[in-house]
């Protein structure tokens, strides 16, 4: 027997939905159905394929990170135009 310890009680509106409040309005969740019965949300972050291999790479992202950090103490170097360096095909993706 299943028994629910510091749980509420939700029952879906007419249509179905069971509202989780509007402080998660602007998140996104996984919904896991599972053997049970039980409906799991886990609040997710999606990350864009190209800047999955970033968060792969825990020294890349370390370098990352340094740089935002010493960006927001003023730590930063006018190293002029990278004009030269655009490569135009890229761009067009």
């Amino acid at each position: 027997m299943n028994t629910i310890h510091d749980a509420e009680l939700w029952r879906p509106d007419s249509a179905g939905r069971i509202s989780i409040g509007k402080e998660h309005r602007d998140k996104l969740f996984a919904v896991q159905h599972q053997p049970n019965g039980d409906i799991l949300l886990s609040p997710v972050v999606v990350r864009h394929e190209r800047e999955a291999w970033l968060y792969d790479n825990p020294e890349a992202l370390a370098s990352v990170r340094r740089g935002l950090e010493q960006s927001a103490r003023g730590e930063t170097h006018d190293l002029g135009s990278f004009a030269e360096f655009v490569d135009s095909e890229a761009d067009s993706e």
